[in-house]
């Protein structure tokens, strides 16, 4: 189709969110995904637990994730898909690579450009379930500390998804939000004498989902979302539609 001044549009329609959700070990974050409307999972992680939430099978290859892809194009009552996690189903795209090639073959960073054609195969299919099936996609993933090199100042660690720099960049940049979960902590400063303070960070318990890049994390969302909101899904619901309102 060509284009021309009749094809200009001025809002593009809203769409259901793609969302990587990352943060520290025991947040909550499959318990996140699970509040989500009407969720299927596909596990790379036997990380449900007791949580009762339909799912496939545990994939044991990369293949068992593509084929649950490919079977939500079928007629379904699900309306969000969960992968949990990004990080297992990294582990399954390298064994597979590792089968197929010889170690030769995967130098000079050979082996992460393979990975992350992987990825845009798998994410080219959730984009599908979202514009076909009008789905919610959620990724899930693991989260690591890691040494962050700024133009703008001293190098210092932050949190960011367990992934390798090539893949976890066109996941990010795929997503519409990359939100870290995370306690909230308040500082508390303690007189030890002498005339000096010491900032001690104490945890409130709070669970927390972050929505916007700070020095000690990685986040980012197209919603224009609150710094912060709690951590369940009916809270993000809620602040996306109050944005895409405006």
């Amino acid at each position: 189709m060509a284009f021309d001044l009749s094809s200009i549009q001025k809002k593009a329609a809203m769409q259901a969110p793609r969302i990587m959700l990352y943060g520290v070990e025991g947040i909550g974050k499959t318990t996140f995904a699970a509040g989500a409307p009407a969720p299927i999972f596909i596990q790379t992680e036997d990380g449900l637990g007791s949580i009762d939430v339909p799912h496939f099978p545990l994939a044991s290859s990369i293949d068992d994730v593509t084929s649950a892809i490919a079977a939500l194009d079928d007629k379904h009552d699900y309306s969000t898909v969960v992968l949990d996690s990004v990080d297992w189903c990294d582990q399954l795209i390298t064994s597979d690579i590792e089968k197929k090639y010889e170690a030769k073959d995967l130098a000079y960073g050979k082996g992460a450009v393979l990975a992350a054609e992987k990825w845009r195969e798998l994410l080219a299919g959730f984009n599908h379930l979202r514009t076909a099936r009008g789905m919610v996609v959620i990724l899930i993933a693991h989260s690591q500390i890691k040494r962050f090199d700024s133009p703008e100042t001293e190098p210092f660690d932050r949190y960011q998804p367990k992934l390798a720099d090539r893949s976890s960049s066109l996941i990010r940049e795929w997503a519409d939000a990359v939100l870290f979960g995370n306690y909230r902590t308040v500082v508390k400063n303690s007189d030890v004498g002498f005339n000096k303070t010491v900032a001690r960070g104490i945890s409130t318990g709070e669970r927390l989902l972050y929505t916007s890049e700070r020095p000690a994390y990685m986040a980012k969302n197209r919603f224009s979302l609150p710094d912060s909101i709690p951590m369940t899904w009916d809270a993000l619901q809620s602040a996306i539609t109050s944005t895409t309102k405006n």
